[in-house]
């Protein structure tokens, strides 16, 4: 059985937070996504969850961007690793 651990999944949410230009300076599990933190707006939030989608084959549905905007980098990597492991391996 294969899980993606969650320091991968913090690495990469921070890699593309960087490559969407946003300052992951003292950004921590405890860091929110949204206002006052990474201050992601939804925008952002989509193109987060596009990039994640596109990476570990989950799937977010429109809306949870708002859901997803209240979370801290710690609640979201523990949400998105509990989503892989709950996810069959797509074959397709």
């Amino acid at each position: 059985m294969s899980t993606v651990e969650t320091d991968e999944i913090r690495a990469f949410v921070l890699s593309s937070l960087k490559e969407m230009n946003y300052s992951v300076a003292g950004v921590d599990d405890g860091t929110p996504l949204g206002p006052a933190g990474v201050d992601l707006e939804s925008l952002a939030l989509a193109e987060l969850g596009i990039r994640v989608e596109e990476r570990f084959g989950v799937v977010f549905e429109e809306d949870e961007a708002e859901v997803l905007g209240t979370m801290t980098v710690g609640e979201f990597g523990a949400a998105l690793a509990a989503r892989i492991a709950s996810t069959p391996a797509a074959g397709q």
